[in-house]
C-alpha cells in the first residue's frame, strides 16, 4: 500500500521553470529521506536532489546546483522539486524516492515517474 505519486511534469522551453510534486502514503513519511532521481534514454539513473527526514539538510547533483530546489512538507506528506533555468539536458523521466536504513532492513520506495521534456 506504499504509494509515491509524481505530478507536474510536461513540456517546457529552455530557460523555463517547472515544479514537480510527489505525494506519499502508506508509510511514515517523516521518518524517510526523500530524493528525486532522473533517467534519460540510454543513461543510468541519476540522483538529482535529496532532503533529510526533518528537512534540515539538502544535497544536489552538481549539474543542477543553483537551478533546482528540493523541499518537503511533512504535514502534507509531499516532497517538491522546483526546477528553474531548465536546459535540454534536463530532459528525463523524474522519479520520487523514499529511503530509510535501519539495523535490520533497507527500505527504498519508488514512484512511477513523470516525464520532463525541455525543448523549443
Amino acid at each position: 500500500q506504499v504509494q509515491l505519486v509524481e505530478s507536474g511534469g510536461g513540456l517546457v522551453q529552455p530557460g523555463g521553470s517547472l515544479r514537480l510534486s510527489c505525494a506519499a502514503s502508506g508509510f511514515t513519511f517523516s521518518s524517510y529521506s526523500m530524493n528525486w532521481y532522473r533517467q534519460a534514454p540510454g543513461k543510468e539513473r541519476e540522483l538529482v536532489a535529496g532532503v533529510t527526514a526533518t528537512g534540515g539538510s539538502t544535497n544536489y547533483a552538481d549539474s543542477v546546483k543553483g537551478r533546482f530546489t528540493i523541499s518537503r512538507d511533512n504535514a502534507k506528506n509531499t516532497v517538491y522539486l522546483q526546477m528553474n533555468s531548465l536546459k535540454p539536458e534536463d530532459t528525463a523521466v523524474y522519479f520520487c524516492n523514499a529511503a530509510r536504513v535501519t539495523i535490520f532492513n533497507t527500505y527504498n520506495y519508488w514512484g512511477q515517474g513523470t516525464q520532463v521534456t525541455v525543448s523549443s
